[in-house]
């Protein structure tokens, strides 16, 4: 996201809301798919199915940084866009399995073998919810989150090298879905209204009017501020470049993310009620773990982190008492992509004069 310095500080949640003609054409989608659904039997269609789930598939790539496509054409896949038994009987939109630690309650249905165990959700929301968590939080779908949002195709090979499904052509039937429906549209900048007009188009409702400018600055007018410092002695602070200010807080950027400096007192939660984002989100944009606290001086990126370094260097030296968290804010990397980028398997502490790769 950039913000133009003449403006005022937008959330990133309301940046991402429908403009008023855009919502204008997603009714008129809606109401040509209502009658689509209708005539199949009370059965959901695919575009139907993708309508209704789209902006919660955007969030989760907001969020966690899993490709919107991704969730979409897995949630697809495995629930027949929602009409499969197991959805419709268990609200399991993306075939979990219990494993051995799922605690809630489960149904048994047939699959690789007979009988086996699935997750059951009081709602298709918690379904999505829990698909997020699922990936976010186990180990071998760790390195998928060093891959672009926007690089559907490794994403969906990194799926089936891990084992989320048995069949040998599951990330073949990923890709398929996605470029068949054009869901890669829905991982860019402006991915639902992308979507939605594409959906005009094919369901013959004419182009929807022009938008208004957007207030945001597009990428390429706003210059990346952090350097490669380090091995010129360089202070970073003196590269610092106020892009706004909201409710009294400068807001800076470094490697196309937005962030703040936090105060005395200050808190994820406290930040976070500013920026119209949970504690919760805001710990994972700052890969903060439960029981750190934030002190004055500290770095709190408003948005998610790069994949990898953008500006110039390849390298960062270290410094003794640095951590690859740290690192992982000065440059606005995300940490899980710095510890695949360096055959690193957990947040470490250096004891100085080591290089580690930015990208």
């Amino acid at each position: 996201m950039r913000l133009k310095t003449n403006i005022s500080y937008k959330p990133i949640k309301t940046m991402l809301r429908l403009s008023s003609a855009l919502k204008i054409t997603t009714i008129a989608l809606a109401a040509m798919l209502c009658s689509e659904s209708l005539m199949a039997q009370g059965k959901m269609t695919r575009d139907e199915y993708i309508a209704k789930w789209a902006d919660v598939a955007i969030e989760h790539m907001e969020i966690y940084g899993i490709p919107a496509s991704i969730t979409m054409a897995q949630a697809i896949v495995e629930s027949g866009s929602g009409n499969s038994v197991l959805a419709r009987t268990a609200n399991n939109h993306f075939g979990i399995k219990c494993g051995s630690k799922w605690t809630g309650a489960k149904v048994y249905h047939d699959d690789d073998a007979k009988g086996e165990c699935f997750r059951a959700y009081t709602s298709a929301e918690e379904s999505f919810a829990d698909h997020a968590e699922f990936l976010h939080t186990r180990e071998r779908y760790n390195f998928l989150f060093s891959y672009d949002t926007d690089d559907y195709i490794s994403w969906a090979k990194g799926l089936k090298q891990a084992g989320y499904a048995t069949a040998p052509t599951y990330a073949e039937g990923l890709i398929n879905v996605i470029e068949s429906e054009k869901l890669y549209l829905l991982d860019r900048k402006n991915g639902r209204k992308l979507y939605d007009d594409y959906m005009a188009q094919k369901l013959g409702l004419g182009k929807p009017k022009e938008q208004p400018k957007s207030d945001i600055t597009p990428e390429s007018e706003v210059a990346d501020q952090t350097l490669a410092y380090a091995d010129r002695g360089i202070d970073p602070n003196n590269f610092r470049v106020t892009i706004n200010s909201h409710c009294g807080y400068n807001v800076y950027l470094t490697n196309r993310a937005n962030y703040v400096i936090a105060r005395e007192g200050d808190t994820y939660k406290s930040i976070g009620k500013l920026f119209e984002l949970s504690q919760r989100t805001l710990r994972k944009f700052n890969d903060a773990p439960k029981r750190l606290e934030l002190k004055a001086g500290d770095v709190v990126y408003v948005e998610r982190k790069a994949s990898h370094w953008r500006g110039e260097g390849l390298t960062h030296r270290t410094k003794r008492g640095e951590t690859l968290r740290l690192i992982s804010q000065i440059y606005g990397i995300r940490l899980k992509s710095l510890m695949k980028l360096n055959n690193l398997s957990e947040d470490i502490m250096f004891e100085g004069d080591e290089l580690i790769r930015l990208r």
